[in-house]
């Protein structure tokens, strides 16, 4: 396979679910050549548009707490922005000079010390349970602490300071909502539903969430979900974007950066890996989402193909039946002389005509090459 040319990710389908800087993770996909649908499970709330944050900011000024938990950079840079367009950005400065300003690892920690300011702590993992735990271990009986929300609500890390006897201040300062056009993100939940796409990517828990309950609402979710347990590939930028997911039984991938570019470097990993590979008449077969790899060479295959040759590698070598491969195909009817036009783009599509061989009268098979078959019985019929 010659990924050089071709790219890692070339034949393979990936969904991007992100509203927030989706052109670049969409750009470093296809650079490797995968073929992408973007489909935002959410929007974002303008700032300067939010009431709550401004009550929130306010009340901060006027009764500064002991402790600010700083969750996001774009959300912290957009906070202060904020602040300055409502004219008390100033005064929201001097009152995060004055407190314990904790920032939610190193992006956090660039946003805060780009405002001027120094965190009193930071982790290194980016992990919110860390700064729990500092909190905790430090004592928040009695103590008042302000808590920058990231899109959706903390209930576990809130009622954690609480029950330590905190009085927590969230502060809103940006908010997820669905997006205002719902087409993209039904059509990608239809390409999962039937394994169109190889996998969805993302990258905030809220987005995860919200394809959820997208899903219900259209009475996919349990399609969506068994796919999601399967064929299709969840890939999250990190542990709390995978957490709607987990709580569903979806087993994901995750960076140890978390990143996009390393997200990215999962995917191109992960999909490859779960390709089939079979040496089938002399050519090395690898059978990706939407293409195949003959050797080194990139042939795409249209879906109807793409059908009827999955069904014949679940059975490498093995005849399988006209009436068999009709049931694989998408829409196909009754008409069994659907399968011998679909058989015939296969074979053109893939270049080589001997890889899939014609059994009179009884099927079709893949010519796998004779000692490979790993128990499987060659020219065997089993109808």
């Amino acid at each position: 396979m010659d990924d050089a040319t071709h790219g890692p990710l070339a034949g393979f389908t990936v969904g991007v679910t992100a509203a927030r800087r989706a052109d670049e993770l969409i750009a470093l996909l296809r650079r490797r050549g995968a073929a992408v649908i973007h489909a935002p499970a959410l929007r974002i709330v303008p700032l300067a548009d939010d009431s709550e944050l401004m009550a929130a900011t306010k009340e901060l000024v006027d009764n500064p707490p002991d402790a600010v938990v700083a969750t996001t950079a774009i959300g912290f840079r957009g906070w202060i922005e904020a602040a300055d367009g409502w004219g008390i950005g100033e005064q929201l400065l001097e009152r995060l000079r004055t407190t314990e300003l904790l920032a939610r690892g190193p992006k956090v920690k660039g946003a805060v010390r780009a405002a001027g300011l120094v965190e009193a702590w930071s982790p290194q993992s980016e992990s919110l349970a860390e700064v729990l735990d500092r909190l905790l271990a430090d004592g928040v009986a009695g103590r008042r602490i302000a808590l920058q929300l990231h899109g959706e609500p903390l209930p576990g890390f809130v009622e954690a300071l609480r029950d330590g006897g905190a009085e927590v201040v969230p502060v809103p300062v940006y908010r997820w909502m669905p997006p205002e056009d719902l087409a993209p993100l039904d059509r990608l939940l239809d390409a999962i539903a039937v394994g169109v796409v190889d996998a969805v990517s993302f990258t905030s828990a809220p987005a995860a969430a919200s394809l959820l309950s997208r899903a219900a609402e259209r009475g996919l979710r349990e399609a969506v979900l068994e796919a999601l347990r399967g064929p299709v590939a969840a890939a999250c930028v990190g542990p709390v974007t995978a957490l709607p997911l987990q709580a569903e039984g979806v087993a994901t991938v995750q960076p140890e950066r978390f990143r996009l570019g390393p997200l990215v470097q999962v995917l191109c990993r992960e999909l490859p890996g779960r390709a089939r590979v079979l040496p089938v008449a002399g050519h090395r077969l690898e059978i990706r989402g939407h293409a195949v790899l003959v050797d080194d060479g990139l042939r795409p295959v249209p879906p109807a193909g793409m059908a009827l040759l999955a069904a014949l590698a679940r059975r490498p070598g093995w005849v399988v039946s006209r009436a068999e491969l009709l049931r694989a195909l998408p829409g196909a009817g009754t008409d069994e002389h659907a399968v011998e036009t679909a058989m015939a783009r296969l074979r053109a599509a893939l270049g080589a005509p001997r890889l899939i061989q014609t059994v009179v009268k009884r099927g079709y098979r893949l010519s796998l090459d004779a000692g490979e078959g790993e128990g499987w019985s060659v020219g065997a019929d089993v109808r």
